[in-house]
C-alpha cells in the first residue's frame, strides 16, 4: 500500500524538476538558436547579390579583354552564384552602347571612349548618364605593327598606306584615328580596313595590309602568333609629339613596349589608354560594393588568366577615372584607404 503511495509521489516530484530546468534553460537555448539563425542569415546576404544575372560585355574572343572578363565572371559565379556570363563584341563604343540600353550589366572599355560617352562626342550623340565606373584597369597599349620589309618605322610613314585599325566603333579603332590625326594623318590619307585583333593578323600574314593597330594588354595572343610566322616590325610613335596630343587628350600616357615582348630588341616607344570597368547606375550601391571587393580579393587569378592584369592594383583603381564612380565602389575603397 505504501508502495502504491511512493510511485505517483515519486514520478509527480521527478515531472516537476524536469520542467523546472526546462523553463530555466529555455531562455539560454532560444538566444543561441537566435544568433545561429542571425549569423547563418548575415553569410547568406554577403554570399548574395541583388541582382541575379551579371553579364560582362567584353571584346573580340581572342583580346585580353574577354581574358580577363571570363576568369572574373568565374570569380562572381563562385563567390555570389549569379548567373554570370561573357559576352564577346566589337569592344568599347559597343560595349558602352549595351550597358546604356540595359543588356548588360558590366563592360570593359577604353577611357578615350568612356570619355567621348560621358561628353557626348564622336561615336556618341548626346552625354551619356547611366553609367559608372568600379575600376580603373591596365593600360590597353598601342601596338601598331607592320613588317620589316615594309620600310615603315614610325606612325607618320603610315601615309598612303593600307593599314587595320580595329573594328568599327572599338576602342582600337578611336584611339587609332585620334593618333593619326594627332599626327595631321586623316583616314582620307590612308587606306582603312576595319579590321579585329584576328582579321587583322591574318590580313598582314597574307600581304593585304601594310600595317595594323593593337590595342590592347600586354602581350596580344594575335601578335605573338603572328611573329612565329612574320618578320615582324614594331611601329614607334614620337614621345614629344606625343605629349602634346596629351594635352588635349589626358587619357593617353607615353609608355613603352618592353624589349622582348615580340622578338624585339629595344623598348619600342608607345603610347597607352587605360582600360575602365564600368556599371548601370542602376547596379545597387551593395553589389557595387560586393562587386568590387570579389574583384581585388581574386587578382591572383585575374593575373593567371592574362598577364595584363599585373598592372591592375587597388592603389591605382581610383587614378584618372573617366566617369562617375559607383557608390558602392567609392565605399569600399573608403574603407581601405581607412585601414
Amino acid at each position: 500500500m505504501l508502495n502504491s503511495l511512493k510511485s505517483p509521489l515519486l514520478l509527480s516530484a521527478m515531472l516537476s524538476a524536469t520542467l523546472g530546468l526546462t523553463a530555466c534553460s529555455s531562455p539560454s537555448s532560444e538566444s543561441t538558436d537566435s544568433t545561429a539563425t542571425d549569423s547563418a542569415a548575415t553569410d547568406t546576404a554577403a554570399d548574395k547579390l541583388d541582382t541575379k544575372f551579371l553579364t560582362i560585355a567584353t571584346g573580340g574572343a581572342s583580346g585580353p579583354y574577354n581574358i580577363i572578363g571570363t576568369s572574373l565572371s568565374e570569380v562572381y559565379v563562385k563567390t555570389f552564384g549569379v548567373n554570370s556570363k561573357t559576352q564577346t563584341t566589337g569592344a568599347s563604343v559597343e560595349n558602352v552602347n549595351l550597358l546604356t540600353q540595359g543588356k548588360v550589366d558590366m563592360v570593359l572599355a577604353l577611357s578615350d571612349v568612356v570619355t567621348d560617352a560621358v561628353e557626348g562626342k564622336n561615336n556618341f550623340d548626346k552625354p551619356i548618364t547611366n553609367i559608372q565606373q568600379i575600376a580603373v584597369l591596365y593600360p590597353n597599349v598601342v601596338q601598331i605593327v607592320t613588317t620589316k620589309k615594309s620600310g615603315i618605322k614610325n606612325i607618320e610613314d603610315l601615309r598612303g598606306k593600307r593599314i587595320a585599325v580595329g573594328d568599327q566603333g572599338s576602342g582600337t579603332e578611336v584611339n587609332a584615328r585620334t593618333l593619326l590625326e594627332g599626327f595631321g594623318i586623316t583616314y582620307d590619307d590612308v587606306t582603312v580596313d576595319y579590321l579585329g585583333f584576328a582579321e587583322a593578323a591574318d590580313g598582314m600574314k597574307a600581304g593585304k595590309i601594310e600595317a595594323a593597330f593593337f590595342s590592347s594588354g600586354l602581350p596580344n595572343s594575335s601578335l605573338m602568333e603572328l611573329e612565329q610566322g612574320l618578320d615582324l616590325q614594331l611601329i614607334t610613335i614620337n614621345q614629344d609629339k606625343l605629349q602634346e596630343i596629351i594635352a588635349t587628350k589626358p587619357y593617353f600616357k607615353t609608355f613603352e613596349i618592353p624589349a622582348g615582348t615580340y622578338g624585339n630588341d629595344a623598348a619600342i616607344p608607345t603610347a597607352a589608354i587605360m582600360n575602365a570597368l564600368l556599371v548601370s547606375s542602376e547596379l545597387s550601391e551593395a553589389d557595387g560594393y560586393k562587386l568590387t571587393k570579389a574583384l581585388f580579393d581574386n587578382l591572383d587569378g585575374l593575373k593567371t588568366a592574362h598577364q595584363a592584369a599585373n598592372d591592375i592594383g587597388l592603389a591605382t583603381a581610383r587614378e584618372g577615372m573617366v566617369a562617375p564612380i559607383h557608390p558602392g565602389a567609392k565605399k569600399y575603397y573608403d574603407e581601405q584607404a581607412a585601414k
